[in-house]
């Protein structure tokens, strides 16, 4: 599996847990909001960490640790990610798995594993507006549909989550994404953030109040909506 990235310690990446964040590189989406260009267009620019490495490191937080976020890019295009996530279990970690939905097929196997307690997808946009937002010309929404449907029918603790940007989200798509994937235990709104590292370009984020008032749109559709990374 291509790890290029640890976090040791987070207590923002797995609700209620203390965490360490582990980032697989390569991504099939070029989301111009993407904060972190390193995992997604500059690999050849990162170096990879050996997994062996990233294993020892969480055996030795045993006890001081509650969890583990796989988190990428996109994790499930690596082909170890299950067995790397069966590895983590065995230290004893609870597991919460980032995903922007792609690859219904590794997540269902995920899913029927029980190698994943938590799952956090990503609905980039409404369905209209997919396919601009994660910068692919005539992406295919069928995977995407069938993970979110996996994720309803699983039975595993989940979310679905946005990153709102001015130049890709109005209260109106909120409204829209709401309609598609309701009925979720919880709905995320994340604010963007410009690391300096962007796939893209030209992307801004939205005021604390214009925040709030895309939360005020999602919330009918939704067990608990609440605001990531508002001040």
């Amino acid at each position: 599996m291509r790890i290029c990235g640890l976090q040791k310690l987070s207590m923002v990446d797995y609700p209620g847990k203390l965490a360490a964040t582990v980032f697989t590189g390569g991504c099939n989406l070029r989301c111009p909001f993407c904060h972190n260009a390193l995992l997604v267009t500059r690999l050849d620019e990162t170096p990879e960490i050996p997994e062996q490495e990233v294993l020892d490191f969480l055996a030795s937080r045993r006890g001081l640790l509650d969890g583990v976020v796989l988190s990428g890019g996109e994790p499930l295009l690596q082909p170890g990610a299950a067995e790397f996530l069966k590895k983590v279990r065995e230290l004893g970690f609870s597991v919460k798995l980032d995903t922007n939905g792609c690859y219904p097929a590794p997540l269902a196997d995920i899913l029927a594993r029980g190698l994943a307690d938590y799952v956090a997808m990503d609905i980039k946009n409404s369905r209209e507006k997919y396919a601009g937002t994660v910068g692919v010309p005539g992406f295919d929404l069928t995977p995407v549909e069938e993970s979110i449907q996996l994720l309803r029918d699983s039975g595993t603790d989940y979310e679905f989550r946005t990153t709102a940007v001015r130049e890709f989200h109005t209260a109106e798509d909120i409204r829209a994404i709401g309609q598609w994937v309701q009925g979720a235990p919880r709905y995320f709104l994340q604010s963007f953030v410009d690391s300096g590292n962007l796939v893209g370009q030209g992307c801004h984020g939205l005021s604390p109040l214009e925040m709030q008032a895309l939360a005020e749109a999602a919330e009918p559709f939704f067990g608990q909506v609440s605001l990531r990374g508002v001040d």
